[in-house]
């Protein structure tokens, strides 16, 4: 089983100037600590307008920052939203393909379509479609990455003419494909297109084996796979704090674990926010949630032996409750280090305890457990690669022309056409008060 770190860049207020810059500049501190531990990967979520719970707005640029501070440890998307008017998925294609070739390939690439109110609302998208954009979106962006040239589409959402996407990603024909599964029909969905499974939906380690044990039996079953190959993975979450006893593990971590989920619960499913003014912490505060937290955290405090082991506590706790995974047949744990105010040298100590005590308990057992499963599901995968159907082609004939055919043949209109007059007027000598970028579309 793969250890790696999760982040959602949780920022609670107060806030001041410098409150983003921190936790970015921390995070990017952590992950490059965390890179000579042997974790297997660091994974961002992308969230907008989620105040004090998500700050993770732009992952991609995230990431980038990581591929230059990192040598070993693979880039999680977790996920990119692709719904077109949040993110188009040519430029999600350019976007992967370009870190991948930043990074020496090691992109993971996860998608998905968001949920909140506050992030569909934003953009106009109505939630009854949204998930057949997302299942347009992501084939648009496979063909793009794999394919010279994308062919093309006349979909539901998108119209695009062919063009060839450029970089390609260092993985060819694309990185390995996941998608986020906060419920168990979607993990079925997950097994079925081929895809990993990144269960978001913190599943603790009993529970997780029938998700396990779904997602593999429809895998083997359906699968038909929506990349070129299959990524038969599944991935669970789970908030962890390592300490030197369970007493400071708990006084360390209080109430800002159940800081996460009331903010989720306030996103998701019954919170009413006025964008800038809402108090997310202080509202926690008033709930009475943030004492009830405080008060099972002293409770092991005073009598930590009676602590049940768990992904808060000392490294043996942490290894205890992760082989349960391990032994349900989870492929990856998405550990989650940084949540509220969590201080920084806590949580690189949490790094240092994990990657010196945890990860090396499961690296090994790993590259086994791996194999084992490739000879198991050697049949599903060449089932699931036939069932695949061919992938569209280009054209053999297409071509596009540049600005001036397109003046000649009449589809020059507007600015177009109006920076052409101009710029031939300026080098005809017909308008000496203008310079060619004086022309509307140019620029020195």
């Amino acid at each position: 089983m793969r250890l790696s770190l999760f982040y959602e860049l949780t920022t609670p207020r107060p806030w001041d100037e410098g409150s983003n810059q921190r936790k970015i500049a921390e995070t990017l501190d952590q992950i490059e600590f965390a890179d000579q531990f042997g974790f297997h990967a660091v994974w961002f979520v992308e969230h907008h307008f989620l105040e004090e719970y998500a700050h993770s707005s732009a992952p991609e640029i995230l990431l980038s920052g990581v591929s230059q501070r990192t040598r070993n440890i693979r880039l999680g998307h977790g996920i990119v939203n692709l719904l077109p008017p949040i993110n188009h998925p040519l430029r999600v294609a350019e976007r992967i393909g370009t870190l991948d070739a930043m990074s020496g390939g090691r992109v993971e690439f996860g998608s998905g379509e968001g949920s909140s109110v506050a992030e569909l609302g934003a953009y106009g998208i109505d939630p009854g479609i949204k998930k057949r954009m997302w299942e347009e979106s992501l084939q648009v962006a496979v063909e793009a990455m794999a394919q010279t040239p994308f062919p093309g589409i006349a979909g539901e959402f998108l119209t695009i003419p062919p063009r060839n996407v450029v970089p390609k990603p260092l993985q060819r024909p694309h990185p390995p494909l996941w998608m986020a599964a906060t419920r168990r029909e979607r993990i079925r969905e997950a097994a079925i297109k081929g895809l990993g499974a990144l269960a978001f939906a913190f599943v603790d380690p009993d529970a997780s084996k029938a998700w396990v044990d779904e997602y593999y039996n429809y895998f083997e079953s359906e699968c038909v796979p929506v990349g070129y190959h299959a990524n038969p993975n599944i991935a669970m979450t789970s908030w962890t704090l390592c300490a030197e006893n369970r007493a400071e593990a708990a006084r360390r971590v209080g109430e800002q674990v159940a800081f996460f989920f009331y903010a989720t619960k306030h996103y998701y499913t019954q919170g009413t926010h006025q964008p800038g003014v809402t108090d997310l912490w202080e509202e926690f505060e008033r709930s009475g949630e943030a004492e009830v937290a405080r008060q099972r955290a002293r409770a092991v405090i005073e009598a930590p032996d009676d602590a049940p082991p768990g992904t808060v506590g000392t490294s043996e706790d942490v290894i205890e409750y992760l082989r349960r995974y391990e032994e349900a047949g989870v492929d990856e744990v998405l550990l989650g280090v940084q949540s509220g105010t969590i201080a920084h040298e806590h949580i690189m100590e949490t790094i240092e305890r994990l990657g010196r005590d945890v990860v090396p308990q499961f690296v090994e057992r790993d590259e086994v457990l791996q194999r084992e499963k490739q000879r198991r599901i050697a049949g599903a995968l060449d089932a699931a690669a036939a069932r695949r159907p061919a992938p569209p082609s280009a054209p053999e004939d297409y071509s596009h022309g540049s600005i001036l055919e397109a003046w000649e043949d009449g589809r020059a209109v507007g600015g177009m056409r109006e920076s052409l007059e101009i710029q031939w007027q300026i080098e005809a000598g017909e308008r000496a008060d203008l310079r060619p970028e004086d022309a509307p579309g140019r620029s020195a």
